[in-house]
């Protein structure tokens, strides 16, 4: 792979995220990559003029080692972490010294219940808070006794983030939600303006730039905030209960969103409590009064397109057996 002296892909080629966030390579370097419809049966009842997710698909140039070979430094290393919340004369323990890694190109989903340490431990690697207790080194660096300014630039520039309730501007389109995050960069009008337009067609939306999110589909608003949590080239994506908003269906969509990133080389922490969801990454931790309870690889995650295809296949049979019935 050819980068040339501006930091810039050379004519032709891709860059996977894994090499965008390292080398600082921005959006319109690795938001070229070709999307495809995933199509349902067209014109059956009443899926007819729905508007089905074009999903990114897996036929990207990568590294050779993007598959199986891991780096030597851990994009996420948390060590003896620990947060101690003080509320009156109460200590709470939210998490109580954990270690663990997480290295370039995983996909990994953090499990457990209500009060399990998990949105707190997201909260410290997103750089949202301070552990109490611990180290929290991202990319090799140091950053949990960075200063809050310093903290404020990691979160804009190293980390992305996609939350449950999308928390987009509703006055916005989403071109202008997506190109929010590179005004606080200080990028020019242009740039953004490029940056913006190639991540959306990256996550499907090409169409749907000078839409507002009231008239977007809850996948859409959601592959919106994906968009815009990519636009600065992020070594790390943190998901926050993604589709927790969202129907069975649209959830799908949006894990085969990930997914697909994610084969592009993009690092993925995400948070859920639900095993339906959980079960499309690679690597799963589970969390539980502040501890890992059990930290396990996904030896064959399932296929969120395949079965987003299935789901709407059946509801097209369906519908059109019951269009057969009422013609007769």
């Amino acid at each position: 792979m050819a980068i040339n002296d501006s930091g810039h892909v050379a004519d032709g080629e891709q860059v996977p995220f894994s090499q965008a966030g390292s080398h600082g390579i921005d959006a319109g370097g690795f938001a070229q990559q070709p999307t495809m419809p995933v199509q349902a049966a067209a014109n059956q009842g009443s899926l007819a003029g729905q508007d089905l997710a074009t999903i990114p698909q897996k036929d990207v140039a990568r590294s050779e080692e993007a598959d199986s070979i891991l780096t030597s430094t851990p994009i996420v290393d948390v060590r003896n972490l620990a947060k101690t919340y003080v509320i009156g004369r109460t200590r709470i323990h939210a998490l109580q010294g954990i270690s663990l890694r997480v290295y370039q190109g995983e996909f990994v989903a953090v499990m457990g219940p209500s009060g399990s340490g998990k949105s707190t431990f997201m909260n410290l690697v997103g750089c949202l808070d301070r552990p109490t207790q611990g180290e929290y080194w991202l990319a090799g660096k140091l950053v949990s006794r960075l200063s809050n300014d310093e903290l404020a630039n990691i979160r804009n520039r190293q980390v992305g983030f996609v939350f449950q309730g999308f928390n987009l501007l509703s006055r916005s389109n989403a071109l202008s939600n997506v190109m929010l995050p590179m005004v606080y960069a200080g990028i020019s009008r242009e740039e953004r303006e490029r940056r913006g337009r190639s991540v959306l067609r990256l996550v499907g939306l090409g169409d749907r730039m000078n839409h507002k999110p009231s008239e977007l589909s809850g996948g859409q608003q959601q592959r919106v905030a994906i968009a815009r949590a990519l636009v600065n080239g992020p070594s790390l994506l943190l998901a926050d209960e993604p589709t927790g908003n969202l129907d069975s269906r649209t959830s799908l969509e949006i894990m085969a969103v990930l997914q697909a990133l994610n084969e592009q080389g993009l690092t993925i922490l995400m948070v859920t409590h639900e095993a339906d969801i959980a079960k499309f990454a690679k690597r799963q931790v589970a969390f539980r009064d502040g501890l890992i309870m059990h930290d396990e690889q996904v030896l064959s995650p399932a296929l969120a397109k395949e079965e987003w295809t299935k789901l709407v296949n059946k509801a097209a049979a369906e519908h059109k057996v019951k269009i057969t019935e009422e013609a007769r």
